[in-house]
């Protein structure tokens, strides 16, 4: 359990940050950044939440927004050697998480007509947000993808970024009444 008495620690004023097994690192390190990313994706996803009305979608999505604490957890606690034992403490995404993630994308996928052109951000207020949630969504896994060039990360979280965008962009769609509301991409609309 997570029990903070005091905000501020003054340990990040040199430009440093703690990990859950109590190592220090940059702030500007790519897994900084991706957990980072992922916080700011939960944050765009709380301000969707303020706009929607569908009570199914909104348990969705407050169950994506706890899931992404534990991804920020996992991303935040470096992966054991190979002799090594993951923590106690540890906290790892789960593959059954990406699974769950892609059963709910499937049921709002059933209510949408297929796709005939790309589409752009827009159309309702709670979609408008959804796809900025995707594409900050994005940037965490490509930052995810930046950070195993130097270390190994839990091989879930990188497919729980992958599906969750996926979900956004879905869910996205399905806000925009099924579809119907969808703003469509004009290739040199305005030539």
């Amino acid at each position: 359990m997570v029990k903070l008495n005091k905000i501020y620690t003054r340990t990040g004023d040199d430009g440093s940050t703690g990990l859950v097994d109590g190592s220090r690192l940059s702030k500007a390190s790519s897994r900084v950044h991706a957990y980072g990313e992922v916080d700011e994706t939960n944050a765009v996803i709380g301000l969707v939440r303020l706009h929607l009305e569908n009570r199914q979608l909104d348990l969705m999505l407050s169950r994506i927004q706890n899931d992404l604490f534990d991804l920020g957890a996992d991303l935040a606690t470096p992966l054991p050697g190979p002799n090594e034992k993951d923590s106690e403490y540890a906290l790892r995404i789960l593959p059954e998480q990406s699974k769950r993630l892609e059963a709910e994308l499937d049921l709002l996928n059933t209510d949408l007509s297929p796709l005939t052109s790309f589409v752009l951000p827009g159309g309702s207020a709670p979609a408008a947000y959804l796809h900025q949630a995707r594409t900050v969504c994005r940037r965490a896994e490509r930052r995810c993808v930046e950070m195993m060039e130097d270390e190994a990360i839990n091989p879930a979280a990188l497919t729980y970024l992958n599906r969750l965008s996926d979900f956004l962009f879905v869910a996205a769609r399905w806000c925009n009444d099924q579809g119907n509301l969808d703003v469509n991409w004009v290739p040199g609309a305005n030539r």
